[in-house]
């Protein structure tokens, strides 16, 4: 009995590591990729992301014969070990790399989904290694020759799988092409194309962490709604902003409903329109009058920098914002596809639209300890920023952006109150020069803002709020809107 468990192990970690060796082969480039995310080094990517697949592969082959499958088993711990202690840091920085396991065929950032499927490989080696050499199960081949045939058999299955699969991908993709399409057809017959040259780029957006600015919205069924009433159930929200004239929006409603109904009790929808509520009720057929909130224009989707429809914004379950705006079909079912592979309860949630280049949000990370001191010779450090939240402004004497926040900084100084965050302002350059500004917060002079670029600065002025354990709990807010979104300076939006 235990020589059959044994061979049916074999063969589902051959199956696995053969699987991910060929789709990884099938797209060296989302290898080399996936190495960058993960922190190695330039110079070791090429060749890592091709040695990678060579390794698995040759582990999948002995993992086939009782003779040497033990040390195939030794050797595929070890790599699902640093598969899952690599895991492990990207969840624990909050960073949503993609884990390419499987190269072309399947991929996925990495998760919670992800984690507990490397940790099962894993339990699965360390049944082979625990058994020992002499207990491996049975053996597949008896002669040189037929150890040929059973290889060139199961990789012909591997490899028809991962082809299967490429079609899959295929097909997915020609569906969306063919929903795209569909969607210009409708526009060209509404009488052509619409100028939108002040519109920006789709993804401009609040900081990731910003709380939702407040607002009073009537609903279609005639009640006034607030952030609170939308969080009062303790669920997340995903707010769709869309339009009773936005042919994009009918075009996609129908799969908004299914994600809806699939993650009910999970996910709050919610929709911003404007219009009355008849002909909302009437385009939107299925979602409930009062999560479908009406505004008179457009001031609350102008407010959160939602330029375009359809646009999706996913909102925890404290009411902060947590993700990028996601706008048009494919990127709002990117952001919906992680959100259901996500724990959606955990701390520090969010979904970034990481280009691959850009470098990750530090939400949920501690900051680092520094010893730093003031225009006046007093030194701070990083307890410091413990016990109390704090504002961390990075700032430049010749920025004239920044240099233009100064009134708004002391504005700031004159109304805040004991529980508002503390700022500090990290800058550099002339000792004099700061002094002249006259302002109460302390200014850190940061010598070329080596602690600065630790703490997430993106040039000057940005910022990022700290909590009262020391963690940044948003991302960097670029320029002086953005830094004071991440307080909450924002208007209350009332609609009658």
């Amino acid at each position: 009995m235990m020589e059959t468990v044994s061979l049916i192990i074999r063969l589902l970690l051959f199956g696995v590591f053969a699987l991910a060796a060929i789709g990884k082969i099938l797209d060296i480039a989302g290898s080399e990729k996936a190495f960058r995310d993960f922190g190695v080094p330039d110079p070791l990517v090429r060749t890592s992301a091709r040695i990678l697949p060579v390794a698995e592969y040759a582990l999948a082959v002995m993992l086939l014969f009782a003779g040497v499958s033990w040390y195939a088993a030794v050797g595929s711990l070890m790599l699902l070990l640093v598969f899952i202690g690599g895991m492990i840091f990207q969840i624990a920085k909050g960073s949503d790399a993609d884990c390419h396991c499987f190269g072309q065929i399947h991929s996925e950032p990495v998760g919670k989904a992800s984690l507990l499927r490397n940790i099962g490989f894993g339990i699965l080696a360390v049944f082979l290694v625990v058994a020992g050499p002499e207990n491996q199960g049975l053996t597949l081949a008896e002669t040189p020759v037929g150890a040929i045939q059973i290889i060139v058999l199961l990789t012909g299955f591997i490899m028809l799988a991962a082809a299967l699969s490429y079609l899959k991908q295929t097909a997915e993709r020609q569906a969306t092409l063919q929903r795209r399409l569909e969607m210009l057809e409708m526009f060209s017959g509404e009488g052509g194309a619409i100028e939108r040259d002040d519109m920006g780029s789709p993804e401009d957006g609040l900081p990731i962490g910003s709380p939702f600015p407040d607002f009073e919205l009537p609903s279609a069924a005639g009640r006034i709604v607030t952030m609170e009433h939308l969080i009062a159930d303790g669920q997340p929200v995903l707010m769709f902003f869309v339009g009773p004239d936005c042919t994009p929006c009918s075009a996609l409603f129908p799969q908004i409903l299914a994600w809806r109904n699939e993650l009910a009790g999970q996910v709050s929808f919610v929709f911003v329109s404007k219009g009355t509520g008849t002909e909302n009720l009437e385009k939107f057929k299925g979602m409930e009058a009062d999560r479908i909130l009406l505004q008179q224009k457009r001031e609350l989707a102008d407010t959160v920098l939602a330029k375009w429809t359809p646009t999706a914004l996913f909102l925890d379950r404290d009411g902060r914002i947590a993700s990028h705006p996601a706008t048009g079909d494919s990127a709002i079912t990117q952001l919906v596809e992680k959100i259901k592979r996500e724990d959606l309860m955990r701390d520090f949630l969010f979904f970034s639209n990481s280009n691959g280049f850009a470098k990750p949000p530090k939400i949920g990370s501690r900051i680092p300890d520094f010893s730093i001191d003031d225009l006046y010779g007093k030194t701070f450090s990083t307890t410091d920023f413990v016990g109390h939240k704090a504002l961390a402004v990075f700032w430049s004497l010749g920025c004239p952006h920044c240099r233009q926040m100064i009134e708004e900084i002391k504005e700031w100084e004159r109304s805040a109150s004991e529980q508002d965050p503390r700022l500090f302002i990290f800058s550099d350059g002339d000792l004099e020069a700061h002094r002249a500004l006259d302002v109460r917060s302390p200014i850190l002079l940061d010598k070329s803002y080596s602690v600065s670029s630790k703490l997430g600065m993106h040039g000057t002025p940005s910022a990022v709020l700290i909590d009262e354990n020391g963690i940044i709990i948003t991302e960097t807010g670029i320029g002086s809107p953005n830094i004071w979104a991440l307080l909450g300076k924002r208007r209350v939006f009332k609609t009658k």
